[in-house]
C-alpha cells in the first residue's frame, strides 16, 4: 500500500506528464495553421479563380518585366509562380528606360482573372500605352497566351462572364462605369453604350471621401451579383466596400465589409468543401503590399468578412512552407539543356535590353555588359531583381569585376526610389568598394574602400519587423525596415559598410524594396560584370 505522501508524488508526476505533453502537442497544433499575412512579400491587387483543386492568382508588378505574374496553389497559402502573362508589354522609350523617360509605378496595374469554358482570361490596363489588355490561353501553367488590346484603359477593370453569354468590364473609381465587350473580347460592342453602374459607390462609408471606391471585383453567387471595392473615408483607413444586386443593371445596395488595420481590395474565393474567404492586401510599409486570408460567413445573403469584424492572425488551412523557392528563389546560374534563362523568380527593372546578358557566355554566371553611358541608377537598364521578404531576410552575390571597363559600377542593391547600393567602382584603374544612398532624390557616395582582387561579395540583411499603431487604430505599422549592407573578400568573414539605410515605401515606385543585381557603364561601354550566384533566405 503506498502512503499518501507516495500518491501525492504519483499525482504531482502525472500532471507534470499532462503539462509537457500540452507543451508539446500545442505548439505543434499551432504551427500546423495558416498564419497571416500568408504571403509577407509584395503581391497585391490580387486575383484568384479556383478551377477544379486547383487555385490560380494574379499579381501587379507595373513597370517589371516579364509582367502579370501567376501563381498556383492547391490550399490557398502555399503559392508558387507559374508564369507571366506578358514578356514585354510595349516597345516604347518609358518601358525601356531610353530617352531619360521610364514608367515606375506604370506598366501594367490591377488585373482580373478568370476561368470560362475551358480558357483562361487576365484583364488589365496599362497608363503608359493608354490601352485596356487581354490575355487568354487554354493552358494557364504553359501560357502561350493571345493577347487582346485595344483604347481606352480601363482602370482597375473586372472582367466578367455573365450567364447569358455577355461579357462585361467593371471599371473606374468612385463613379463606377460598365462596358460590354464584344464576342471575341477585342472592344466594346457597337452600339452598347457605356453606362454607370454605381453613382457614388464610397457612399456606405457615410464619410467624406478620401480615396474614392475602385479595385473593382464582380462576383455571382446563387444569381446574386456582389461587388467589391476598396476606399478610403478622409482621414480613415482603407475599407472593404461590398455592393449586391439582383440584376447585373441594379438596383444594387451597399454596406461596409471590413475596417480593419487597412485590409482592403479584393474578392471572394471558395474551397472544394464549401468555405468561402476574401483574399485582400494590407500595405506593410517597405516590403510592400502583402495578402491576406479573411473567413467568410455568409447571412442574409450577404458575405460576412472576418472574425467579429477582425482579420484574424490564425486560418483553418495548412501552415505557409515558406516562399522559396515558390516566390523567391536562390539561383547559381547554372542551366541544363531546355530550361529558361531565367527562372520566374526574376523579373527586370523596366524592359531588358536582351544583347546585354547572358547565362551562357560564362557557364554558372549571370553576365551583364555594358552597352551604353548612364549616370543615374534608376534610369540604367538590365538591373534584375526579386522581392525581398519580411518579417526578415537575407540575400547575398558573389561577383567577378576582372572584365569591368574604367567607370563601370556593378554591385547589389536594396531597390526602390529611395536606394541603397552596394558594389564596384572602377576609377582611373582602381578597383573600390562603393556603397551608396540617396538624399533628397540624389544619390551620395557614402563610403569608399580600396579593392586589389576580382572576386568580392556582398549581402544584403532587411529587417521589416514592427508593430501596429493599435492605439492610434492606424493601418500602417511602425516597421523597422532597415536594410544592412555587408562585403566579404572570401564569402565567409562578412564586414559592415554602412549604417543601415531606413528603407521607405514611396508612390514614385509603388513597389515594396526589391533586392537587385546592376552594372551599369558611366564612361565606357563595352565591359561585363559575372555574377557567380545569387542567395536568398528568410532569415
Amino acid at each position: 500500500m503506498k502512503t499518501p505522501n507516495e500518491n501525492m508524488k504519483n499525482a504531482i508526476y502525472r500532471l507534470s506528464m499532462v503539462a509537457l505533453i500540452i507543451t508539446l502537442i500545442v505548439p505543434c497544433l499551432y504551427a500546423q495553421k495558416a498564419t497571416n499575412p500568408i504571403i509577407y512579400a509584395d503581391v497585391p491587387d490580387i486575383s484568384i479563380i479556383r478551377v477544379g483543386n486547383s487555385y490560380y492568382m494574379s499579381s501587379t508588378t507595373m513597370h517589371m518585366n516579364p509582367g502579370v505574374p501567376i501563381m498556383k496553389s492547391t490550399d490557398l497559402v502555399n503559392w508558387k509562380m507559374i508564369n507571366y502573362a506578358h514578356d514585354a508589354l510595349a516597345d516604347v522609350p518609358a518601358l525601356n528606360l531610353t530617352e531619360g523617360k521610364n514608367a515606375y509605378s506604370k506598366g501594367t496595374w490591377a488585373s482580373s482573372l478568370r476561368y470560362h469554358k475551358g480558357m483562361y482570361y487576365v484583364s488589365t490596363f496599362a497608363q503608359t500605352t493608354g490601352e485596356t489588355y487581354i490575355f487568354k490561353t487554354k493552358d494557364i501553367e504553359k501560357g502561350n497566351w493571345e493577347r487582346i488590346s485595344f483604347k481606352p484603359a480601363y482602370h482597375d477593370n473586372s472582367l466578367f462572364f455573365d450567364d447569358d453569354g455577355k461579357v462585361y468590364l467593371i471599371h473606374d473609381a468612385e463613379r463606377l462605369k460598365i462596358v460590354e465587350l464584344n464576342d471575341d473580347l477585342t472592344g466594346v460592342k457597337p452600339g452598347v453604350p457605356e453606362r454607370v453602374l454605381i453613382e457614388n459607390a464610397s457612399a456606405p462609408t457615410g464619410k467624406e471621401v478620401g480615396l474614392g471606391a475602385e479595385g473593382s471585383q464582380l462576383f455571382k453567387v446563387k444569381g446574386k451579383y456582389y461587388l467589391f471595392n476598396i476606399c478610403a473615408p478622409r482621414g480613415g483607413m482603407r475599407t472593404v466596400l461590398i455592393h449586391r444586386a439582383d440584376n447585373i443593371n441594379g438596383p444594387w445596395e451597399g454596406k461596409v465589409g471590413l475596417q480593419d488595420r487597412g485590409i482592403a481590395q479584393g474578392g471572394l474565393i471558395n474551397t472544394p468543401d464549401g468555405r468561402w474567404f476574401s483574399y485582400l492586401f494590407r500595405d506593410y510599409a517597405a516590403v510592400g503590399r502583402v495578402p491576406y486570408l479573411v473567413p467568410v460567413k455568409w447571412e442574409d445573403g450577404w458575405p460576412v468578412l472576418g472574425e467579429n469584424g477582425k482579420v484574424p492572425e490564425q486560418l483553418d488551412l495548412p501552415a505557409s512552407k515558406g516562399l522559396i523557392p515558390g516566390i523567391v528563389s536562390s539561383d547559381e546560374f547554372t542551366r541544363k539543356k531546355g530550361e529558361p534563362a531565367l527562372p520566374l523568380a526574376w523579373q527586370w527593372n523596366h524592359n531588358p535590353d536582351n544583347a546585354l546578358w547572358s547565362v551562357t557566355e560564362r557557364k554558372g554566371f549571370l553576365r551583364l555588359k555594358t552597352g551604353r553611358i548612364d549616370t543615374d541608377f534608376l534610369q540604367a537598364r538590365n538591373t534584375l531583381t526579386q522581392r525581398t521578404v519580411g518579417p526578415t531576410s537575407s540575400a547575398s552575390v558573389a561577383l567577378d569585376v576582372s572584365k569591368m571597363k574604367d567607370g563601370d559600377f556593378a554591385g547589389f542593391s536594396a531597390f526602390q526610389k529611395k536606394y541603397g547600393s552596394v558594389g564596384v567602382k572602377i576609377d582611373a584603374g582602381q578597383k573600390s568598394i562603393v556603397m551608396i544612398t540617396t538624399d533628397n532624390d540624389k544619390p551620395v557616395e557614402v563610403k569608399r574602400i580600396p579593392l586589389d582582387q576580382d572576386q568580392i561579395y556582398f549581402r544584403i540583411d532587411c529587417d521589416f519587423t514592427g508593430k501596429n499603431d493599435e492605439a492610434n487604430n492606424l493601418y500602417a505599422l511602425n516597421g523597422k525596415d532597415e536594410a544592412s549592407f555587408f562585403y566579404s573578400l572570401d564569402g565567409k568573414v562578412w564586414k559592415p559598410i554602412w549604417q543601415p539605410l531606413k528603407m521607405k515605401y514611396d508612390i514614385p515606385h509603388f513597389m515594396g524594396y526589391r533586392f537587385a543585381l546592376f552594372n551599369y557603364a558611366t564612361k565606357n561601354i563595352g565591359g561585363y560584370a559575372d555574377f557567380d550566384y545569387f542567395h536568398i533566405n528568410d532569415k
